[in-house]
Parts: C-alpha cells; structure tokens; sequence
C-alpha cells in the first residue's frame, strides 16, 4: 500500500528586518570591537541573559516597517531577551514594548553629518533616552570628539555637560549606564566611577592576566626555591644530628672502654 503524501501547513514566516550591507569603513571595528567593549560592556552589567549590548543592530518601530530605520554603532538594552531581536534580524520596539536604553554612533567621513541631524531626531522620535557620539578626531566630523542628549519629559534631546579632563580629554556621565564616556588622545573610554577604575579594553585584559601569570611564576618559582631550601636545611640539620649522635655514640663506647680496662686493671692488681 502507497501512503498517500500529506500537506504539511507551513507557518507564514515572521516579518524580519530586511538585511542591511556590512559598512564600508573601519569606525566600529577600531573603536568598538577591537577594544572589545562589546564584551567588556555585557560583563561589567553582568546580566547577560537579560541585557543585550550589540553593534549596527536595525532598530524600527516594527520588524516590518518600510522606511525609518536606524543602525545605531553600538545599542544597549536592560531587561530583555535576545531572542526577539535575533528572531526578526533587529530590534522591534513593538515587540519588545519599550525603545533601547543607550545608543551610539562613532563618526566616519560618509555618515558624521546623519549621524548629528537625521539619525538625531530619529533617535529621539523613537523615545530613545540617552544618545552618544564620539568622533575619534577630536571634532571634524562632528561638532565636538564627545557629546551626550538625554531625552527630557517633552521628547526632546537636550545636551549632557561634557567636562574637560586634565589630559586633554573630555568625558560625560551617562546615567542610563552609571558610566562616564570619555575621549582620551583619539580613544573612547568607559570610566566606571562607582569603582573608580576603566573598564579594561580586550588587550588590557590580556596584559593583565599575563602579568598575573608571570608574577604568579614567579611567585612559585620562589616558594619552590624556599621548599628546597627549607628540605636542604632539614637535610642538613638531620645529617648533623645524626653526626653527634654517633659522636655521642662513639664518646659513650670509649668511655664503656676505659671503665671495663680500669675494672681489669684493678683486678689484675690486687692480694693473691
């Protein structure tokens, strides 16, 4: 008997951002990724599972929206799950019911004047509350190397104070983030002021673990120096001790000697 092929009902596929082309600059990998802020971010926030820190992600009101969607440098989202976003290819904020926490552009020749105007409101439009950028130049792309809006109760983006730093930098709290951003000598920093220390770029890290398993050898090599040398001065010690005990042994015997010879002797000598 022939089994008779069944149609399977095959669910309409959810609507998806549509596929954006990677840039054509190096902005992000030199300023984000190779740093490794990306990772550096998700573990200093420790909640991995429930905050999502990524680069040029699509952000739209919709999956499926037609126009009007932006690809922040850098997004971060608390409370909420990656499935969503990785489901439709962005972030939906219908679907997730509330826009991202944080976004930032970093400046590049082809998109530096966008990034300030259009992507601007566009952040704001979506109720976005905090939105950075960070021109590597100092200010020639952007109006300044740093500058910070936080959206106040009307909508409306107004300007983060920025600070001068005594190197010659500059840096602005976020307060979504309970970070200071910084731009030091052509670099962005994180400042974490709660524990008073950068977070460690990806090289720091690896230099710093480096230098931990280099004073941990030679830490070892020194506590395996001092085992031997304690073991060679138990050596020594119990070789000593052996040494005078047979000393003792030997006085002990020769003593034994001349008390048996001076027994003899007396006894050779006396009355018949």
């Amino acid at each position: 008997m022939t089994a008779t092929p069944v149609a399977l009902a095959i669910a309409a596929p959810a609507a998806r951002f549509p596929d954006f082309p990677p840039r054509d600059d190096l902005q992000n990998p030199q300023y984000l990724y190779r740093p490794g802020y990306l990772g550096s971010l998700a573990r200093h926030f420790g909640r991995p599972e429930s905050t999502i820190v990524y680069s040029e992600m699509p952000v739209g009101w919709t999956a499926g929206q037609p126009a009007g969607l932006l690809i922040p440098d850098l997004i971060v989202v608390f409370d909420s799950s990656w499935e969503p976003a990785m489901t439709v290819g962005g972030y939906a904020i219908d679907t997730y019911g509330k826009p991202p926490d944080f976004v930032l552009e970093v400046a590049s020749p082809s998109t530096a004047r966008n990034d300030y105007t259009r992507k601007r409101a566009g952040y704001a439009a979506y109720g976005i509350p905090e939105y950075w950028r960070f021109d590597p130049t100092g200010g020639r792309y952007y109006p300044a190397g740093l500058a910070g809006d936080r959206l106040d109760a009307d909508g409306a983006y107004r300007p983060i104070p920025v600070v001068p730093l005594g190197n010659g930098g500059y840096y602005g709290p976020s307060a979504v983030l309970n970070l200071d951003l910084c731009w030091e000598e052509g670099r962005l920093r994180w400042y974490d002021p709660a524990a008073g220390r950068y977070l460690l770029t990806h090289d720091e890290e690896i230099d710093g673990r480096l230098a931990a398993e280099a004073a941990y050898s030679v830490a070892e090599a020194g506590r395996i120096s001092a085992v031997a040398a304690y073991n060679a001065s138990q050596a020594a010690r119990q070789a000593a001790e052996s040494e005078l005990a047979a000393e003792r042994e030997a006085r002990r015997a020769l003593q034994e000697r001349l008390r048996q010879l001076e027994a003899q002797s007396r006894g050779n000598g006396a009355p018949q």
